[in-house]
């Protein structure tokens, strides 16, 4: 089953204000470069050449010294201690992919320095205990011997479950990046940079990035060649990637080398995974006689991680266990990858039918509802929905109706749900204003999850309606599209493309920019595809047939005949590089098309 998933109302543009063009001007001079290309450079911020140069090239040296932050030697001094006397270490992540990736990241790391005997990973499940630090993970580690618990992308407001390690005799080390309560969990150490007493530069750091600082940290401490860390990237850009952290700062450098490696040699599980997603290994011309490289296909991007890789390596925790994820992502033989990753992916194919499956149905609902469709929110409950998807069903509901949303359903005695917000609008102090009715909660601004008594569910809607209407300005109900500079067609040249893509990775905070060209017309061949649901579009500028490019625009197939008409259009599409059948061509994704 396949579902429409759209804006259901019209998307405004935001034109980006216009910058200094006598800056724009002098960085283009020294730089070498467009104009247009100057202009995009300044508004991210970006206005000298040594700035250009940061930008343009990473680099390791620009990562902050880990001590930085706040309980970060005594997170290295306990590790020790529990290294030096043979203790046991448990590695505790969440169940979603930058849980995960985190807890093979530490794994990887340490077991060259601890005895395999001594060291474990554990994910919780999800159906059985829930988010975060659970009761049955502390008394796992305190029958089975284990002193030290390393806990990553989750803990940070698990007060009352650290009391009740403490009296099992279990310390924990909390890695986490959640906004914490005011008080925080008596560990062994918290790191978190979100910390209010933490004073760590960087504040936006994925759960694994948290755990990559630790091991920075204790290979520092221990005189260790910093390599054997960043050899561990590939695990750092997946988790960005996939849980949607800001692709600044140190989070660019991170992701920038972790996509290197990536694309250069991942290992075995990483490289199942592409494979099952088309994406395999090409034989390159030999440097010599003796040498044939293997390469990927193509270069693997940020937009991969989070489409292609992070939904695979997800659907074990949504369906069944998450270990089987780390597994995979532990995997050193290709063999054992490969089984792994097949079993995954059937997994994924499951949990794409059935998070379509719900969608649709939700959108029944909210279509059939009066109230619910002119609501300033979205809460939606059904005790049959499968507790493993309804993240990703929050996602497109919010796509849908463009307003903060919040999916619902039964996991045992309680209702449990997942929260996506909007631009502009705080989900989690919405959330944090019902809190005296619910038995959990915790997240970001913009996602969210919370678990309340069934008694608790309809005055729970109704408050968290009364905040949304109350706090949401009306403008923020519509979808936007940010457009960074309008330009002609004649613009895009292959200089012009090949330096655009150095602005990569993009992500949160350094998205792929935007353009606006009006005057568009069908150059002849545009057609509707995917039974007439999309746009395959060849267009030009009225005029001018030097310049015609081929462009995809997905949901717009209601357009056709308008554009088959030849009507002008003005269009916001992103330039991007199209892989078919071994060959790679430029394609203009158009996000929006106004007559």
């Amino acid at each position: 089953m396949r579902v429409n998933f759209y804006f259901k109302v019209e998307t405004r543009w935001i034109i980006a204000q216009s910058v200094d063009k006598q800056l724009v001007k002098s960085l283009s001079e020294s730089l070498g470069i467009d104009e247009k290309l100057a202009t995009l450079l300044v508004q991210r911020g970006i206005t000298n050449f040594e700035e250009a140069k940061s930008f343009f090239r990473p680099s390791l040296e620009h990562l902050h010294d880990p001590f930085l932050m706040k309980d970060m030697d005594k997170a290295v001094d306990r590790l020790q201690k529990a290294m030096n006397d043979g203790e046991k270490i448990l590695i505790y992540g969440d169940y979603d992919v930058d849980g995960t990736t985190a807890v093979a990241l530490i794994y990887t790391y340490l077991k060259n320095f601890v005895n395999k005997k001594k060291i474990e990973f554990y994910i919780p499940d999800r159906y059985e205990e829930g988010y975060g630090i659970s009761y049955k993970g502390i008394d796992y580690a305190a029958d089975n011997g284990f002193g030290l618990v390393i806990v990553l992308d989750c803990g940070i407001k698990a007060v009352e479950k650290i009391e009740y390690a403490n009296q099992r005799g279990v310390d924990f080390i909390i890695c986490d990046h959640h906004r914490p309560d005011e008080i925080l969990p008596n560990a062994a150490a918290v790191l978190d940079s979100k910390r209010p007493d933490c004073e760590y530069p960087y504040k936006e750091l994925s759960g694994c990035g948290v755990g990559f600082k630790l091991i920075t940290a204790l290979s520092m401490r221990l005189g260790r060649p910093i390599e054997e860390v960043y050899e561990l990237l590939d695990y750092v850009a997946v988790s960005i990637a996939a849980d949607i952290v800001p692709i600044t700062g140190e989070n660019r450098v991170l992701a920038y080398f972790g996509l290197k490696q990536l694309n250069k040699n991942p290992r075995p599980g990483i490289e199942a995974v592409l494979r099952l997603a088309n994406i395999g290994r090409r034989k390159e011309a030999p440097k010599n006689e003796e040498e044939q490289q293997l390469a990927l296909e193509r270069e693997l991007t940020i937009s991969d991680l989070v489409f292609l890789i992070g939904p695979r390596i997800n659907a074990a925790g949504r369906l069944e266990k998450a270990s089987d994820s780390v597994r995979l992502l532990l995997a050193t033989k290709y063999d054992h990858a490969e089984r792994l990753a097949a079993g995954i992916n059937d997994l994924n194919v499951q949990r794409r039918e059935l998070d379509n499956a719900i969608t649709e149905e939700a959108l029944t609902m909210i279509d059939a509802d009066d109230k619910m469709r002119n609501a300033k929110s979205t809460v939606i409950f059904n005790e049959n929905w499968h507790k493993g998807v309804i993240g990703i069903v929050a996602s497109r509901l919010t796509d849908s109706y463009y307003r903060p949303t919040i999916v619902l359903t039964r996991s045992g005695n309680l209702i449990t749900g997942s929260a996506r917000s909007i631009k502009n609008f705080d989900i989690y102090d919405a959330i944090d204003s019902c809190s005296d009715i619910l038995e959990h909660f915790g997240g970001h601004k913009y996602a969210a999850g919370l678990s309340l008594k069934p008694e608790h569910l309809q005055e729970f809607a109704e408050r968290f309606e009364k905040y949304v209407s109350e706090h949401i300005e009306e403008d923020d109900l519509t979808p936007e599209l940010n457009v960074d500079i309008e330009m002609d067609f004649t613009n895009i040249t292959p200089k012009f493309v090949r330096i655009l893509k150095q602005f990569a990775p993009f992500g949160p905070g350094n998205l792929s920019p935007v353009f606006l060209t009006k005057n568009v017309v069908d150059a002849g061949f545009s057609r509707a595809v995917g039974n007439r649901k999309h746009l395959k579009l060849s267009v030009m500028q009225q005029g001018n047939t030097d310049f015609v490019f081929s462009g995809i625009a997905f949901q717009k197939g209601d357009l056709y005949e308008r554009i088959h008409e030849k009507e002008p259009f003005t269009m916001c599409y992103y330039i991007e590089e199209n892989f078919w059948q071994g060959k790679t061509t430029l394609q203009l994704n158009v996000k929006d098309i106004k007559f």
